[in-house]
């Protein structure tokens, strides 16, 4: 008999789905009282649910299903905060966006004076899956440098830098125009540190001037002008839930170690008799007699 997979969640996470809250303010719901599963009240952080089965209230009132998968792609203007909102004033985002009853939210961030593809989604497990370092989600930058990028600064980019935070995972880089004094690269690189693609260029001797980020994973930020959004297509919505299916791992490639090899010989040449001590004591009693 083959066993169904579970369908239960943790409460918080079902309560940040609907849209009502936050996770953090869903376990705040929970810590106060404020919830009840199937008529009782739940204090217990990490409670698992069934959403489709249990009756789950936040403050006396039937949480609404969950929505459906929402997928946005953003092109970000410089000059504005890839966040929903942001303390200081300045232009964000959510400013960009159409007013929609599902919460989204920015996936990573892109640099306030940079520009280029950011996605949004309501989709937690995609959404880590992107930003994870085991998945390997690449992210390519239409780079405007200053000055002449030299073959030497490629072989460093490609074979990967040391920067104040530790070594970088090798990057790709193609040539893609010269402008007088300056000139334009495409740069693909799959971590997500903060200014990485500054400070890998600016490691190598080399300010950059503008950064337009062009392909996100299996996105690509195509003709979607400056300032605009549009939802994701199946296709590609369908190539990020491929990411949670097969998370993409270097292999490595098993090789025997020269430790182990040194000692295999060193015990055969050991099994010889005239080679082991017991074989020389042998021999001066044999000498003797």
């Amino acid at each position: 008999m083959l066993l169904q997979p579970s369908a239960e969640e943790r409460l918080q996470k079902v309560i940040a789905r609907s849209g009502i809250s936050s996770r953090r303010q869903a376990e705040l719901f929970i810590k106060q009282g404020r919830v009840t599963v199937n008529g009782k009240t739940v204090t217990v952080m990490g409670t698992c649910v069934d959403p489709k089965r249990d009756h789950i209230k936040v403050n006396s009132r039937h949480l609404k299903p969950p929505p459906p998968d929402v997928f946005l792609m953003v092109h970000k203007p410089a000059g504005y905060v890839s966040t929903m909102k942001d303390p200081e004033g300045r232009p964000t985002i959510g400013n960009l966006l159409d007013r929609t009853s599902v919460r989204t939210f920015p996936v990573g961030r892109l640099d306030y004076d940079s520009e280029g593809l950011v996605l949004l989604t309501n989709h937690g497990a995609i959404a880590q899956a992107c930003l994870h370092p085991r998945f390997h989600v690449e992210k390519t930058y239409l780079v405007k440098i200053k000055g002449q990028l030299s073959d030497d600064a490629i072989t460093q980019l490609e074979h990967g830098l040391t920067l104040d935070d530790g070594p970088t995972a090798p990057a790709r880089v193609r040539k893609v125009r010269k402008v007088a004094v300056n000139s334009w690269i495409e740069l693909t690189i799959h971590e997500g540190r903060n200014h990485q693609v500054k400070r890998m260029l600016q490691a190598v001797g080399h300010h950059v001037l503008k950064l337009k980020r062009t392909k996100f994973g299996p996105l690509n930020l195509g003709n979607l002008s400056v300032g605009n959004s549009r939802h994701l297509t199946d296709r590609e919505a369908n190539a990020l839930r491929d990411l949670l299916e097969a998370p993409r791992e270097p292999q490595k490639t098993t090789q025997p170690k020269k430790k182990a090899l040194w000692a295999k010989r060193t015990k055969k040449r050991s099994t010889r008799p005239h080679e082991t001590k017991s074989g020389q004591q042998n021999r001066i009693k044999k000498s003797h007699v």
